[in-house]
């Protein structure tokens, strides 16, 4: 129970699930990650690279808010190993081209519009998640 935050959980909910819906309210898109920083670069497609640009900002700038709010930032391990980085970023992007979307659209905004694409899409995400994380830890150890 010691990782058990509630209360940053439900305000980190709330802030996802805001700034998704002030997205399709003002920009008529949804907020798939994947498909925002594909957009950011050439071709465009339309002319909201600024909107896009502003979007991705924030995500790197939500840290340091949070240090600015709570005074500390969490501990987050993740592995030095370059090669298996590129190729989990590598596996990621491929997973997020094939299922046309990665979790942010499918499972924030897919999942709150009830698209059977989407609630398929994230069911098979958490389910190679679990797996993963059992094999990693029961059968690799």
């Amino acid at each position: 129970m010691e990782n058990f935050t509630p209360w940053s959980a439900l305000s980190g909910g709330l802030l996802i699930g805001l700034s998704a819906v002030l997205l399709m309210l003002f920009e008529g898109r949804i907020a798939g990650i994947s498909g925002i920083v594909s957009r950011l670069f050439p071709p465009y497609s339309d002319n909201r690279f600024l909107s896009r640009a502003g979007f991705l900002l924030g995500l790197l700038i939500a840290p340091f808010l949070y240090l600015l709010f709570s005074g500390h930032i969490p501990v987050i391990r993740v592995s030095s190993d370059p090669v298996l980085m590129i190729i989990a970023g590598l596996l990621v992007g491929f997973g997020a081209v094939l299922g046309s979307g990665c979790t942010s659209g499918h499972g924030v905004c897919g999942i709150s519009r009830l698209s059977p694409r989407s609630l398929l899409a994230t069911t098979l995400f958490m389910a190679a998640g679990f797996i993963t994380v059992y094999i990693m830890r029961h059968l690799i150890g």
